[in-house]
């Protein structure tokens, strides 16, 4: 048997780590890593805890995932509980995030810009087919009735 000593809150114990078992406690807003195993990949991603859900068949932790890239950020939602097989959490510190906030907040000011654009592209276009669309048809009418 491997025992080992251990410390837990100034009290030394001898635990046999063959059968020792890890408990972690978390409350909402602490921060997590989030070990997220895809099909061909498997990162580490930081999170936040966001809420507990006691429901009475599958007790579920909702954590905020932030997901950054070179130039994007975006903030994804995921459910962990005992049916979870492609993410698994563990405490972290929020000092370990490995996010600046200033960058995150600039690839979503960018992203918004963005966005906006294609809006305001979108609105045009539709704004040019209403204003088109019905002076199409006036004129096929007109030819009509002549």
């Amino acid at each position: 048997m491997a025992k080992e000593q251990v410390e837990i809150n100034g009290i030394h114990f001898e635990v046999d780590m063959s059968t020792a078992k890890r408990i972690d406690t978390f409350k909402v807003g602490d921060s997590v890593k989030v070990l997220n195993k895809d099909y061909s990949d498997t990162h580490i991603q930081d999170g936040t805890i966001i809420g507990f859900y006691n429901f009475k068949e599958l007790p579920t932790i909702q954590v905020a995932v932030f997901e950054k890239g070179f130039t994007t950020a975006d903030i994804k939602i995921i459910n962990i509980n005992k049916d979870t097989k492609d993410q698994q959490i563990l405490p972290s510190t929020p000092d370990s995030l490995d996010l600046d906030k200033d960058s995150v907040v600039e690839a979503m000011d960018n992203s918004i810009t963005e966005k906006q654009h294609g809006l305001d592209s979108l609105r045009n276009k539709r704004d040019w087919f209403i204003k088109y669309y019905g002076k199409y048809f006036e004129k096929a009418e007109v030819t009509e009735h002549d």
